[in-house]
């Protein structure tokens, strides 16, 4: 049984099976199984980040006491991200270091038996999203299916017309020789709302050294 066949194995490297052969090798690192008693650690910078739509930031600083986004529009954002792989889950932490503030935003993807991965933000997993994962030119791409929330014992889901587009593109860059990573969210009529967009290096970690 090889790691990608395994239930405890990263959920990215079993939803894409053979086809992480098809990345970028540093890409394929980077979403494959870490090793039990170890940490990848990305540090970096976000060229752009948040929203630059100011009538949006009430929304915003909920979401932010919730885990999800930030309220602002920042550039050259040092951030530093956390990923671990958990019983088939893949874990991260992110941490933002804003002006006056590090803001932190936890969450979980996890593999379904449909073969779809399901990812929970926030620390209470407030926001749920289900996506599909695809290879394009050696790249990771997420493209988000549905968006849900929840609340207590209610669970919410935004209906089609509303649902935001929501992807992500993880690339190795030759050039700055450093991984890139663009997150956007697009919504109906007022077009992109949030994103994060930056350059960082990675590493994986001993945590019992």
């Amino acid at each position: 049984m090889t790691d990608a066949d395994s239930a405890s194995a990263s959920p990215y490297e079993r939803a894409l099976g053979t086809r992480i052969a098809e990345l970028h090798p540093k890409t394929a690192w980077y979403f494959r199984t870490i090793p039990p008693g170890h940490v990848g650690v990305g540090r970096g910078t976000f060229t752009t980040a948040g929203s630059r739509h100011r009538w949006l930031r009430p929304a915003f600083r909920i979401a932010e006491a919730l885990g999800v986004a930030f309220a602002g529009w920042e550039r050259d954002v040092p951030f530093r991200i956390e990923n671990r792989t958990v019983d088939g889950r893949a874990d991260a932490v992110r941490h933002f270091e804003l002006p006056g503030r590090t803001w932190v935003m936890p969450d979980t993807v996890a593999l379904g038996p449909n073969g779809v991965l399901r990812n929970e933000i926030g620390p209470r997993r407030t926001v749920v999203t289900t996506f599909d994962i695809d290879v394009r030119d050696g790249a990771v791409v997420l493209t988000i299916r549905r968006v849900g929330l929840r609340l207590g014992p209610l669970r919410l889901a935004a209906p089609a017309f509303l649902r935001p587009r929501i992807g992500l593109v993880e690339r190795w860059d030759d050039e700055r020789a450093r991984h890139h990573v663009a997150m956007t969210i697009d919504a109906p009529l007022l077009g992109r709302v949030y994103e994060y967009i930056g350059f960082f290096e990675y590493t994986i970690e001993s945590e019992t050294a």
